[in-house]
């Protein structure tokens, strides 16, 4: 599977010249960076920017970030979509993941550190 099929919607290009919409409705859509331009251009000109700059500043607020890494599972792409939509929600999932990981090295701490644990018999059986 490519990674390029975990995009769900149309990101911000990084590579983008401002603000990245043009090139990631572009690189959605599969057509031309230059004509999307172009066609963005003409409608700030027609319209007296107002209608298209404030449409163009609203797709720039809405639109997620293109991710730095290309994804390379479906749990990925799902991890990146909570964080970009809901950073509060990422942050809780992490959270959990590492208060997890805490309390399994706290219980492998207790028996290690247990005045049972027979260090000097363990190291010279070797």
């Amino acid at each position: 599977m490519s990674a390029c099929q975990y995009k769900s919607g149309p990101y911000r290009s990084r590579r983008g010249m401002i603000f990245g919409v043009c090139r990631g409705l572009a690189e959605h859509l599969n057509v031309s960076v230059g004509w999307t331009r172009f066609f963005t251009v003409l409608g700030f000109i027609l319209t007296g920017f107002w209608p298209v700059g404030a449409a163009y500043i609203i797709a720039a607020l809405l639109m997620k970030p293109e991710p730095v890494l290309a994804f390379r599972s479906e749990e990925d792409a799902e991890f990146y979509g909570s964080y970009a939509s809901s950073r509060e929600m990422a942050r809780r999932r992490l959270r959990r993941t590492f208060d997890s990981l805490d309390r399994r090295l706290q219980r492998l701490e207790s028996v290690v550190t247990d005045r049972s644990f027979d260090w000097d018999r363990r190291i010279n059986e070797q």
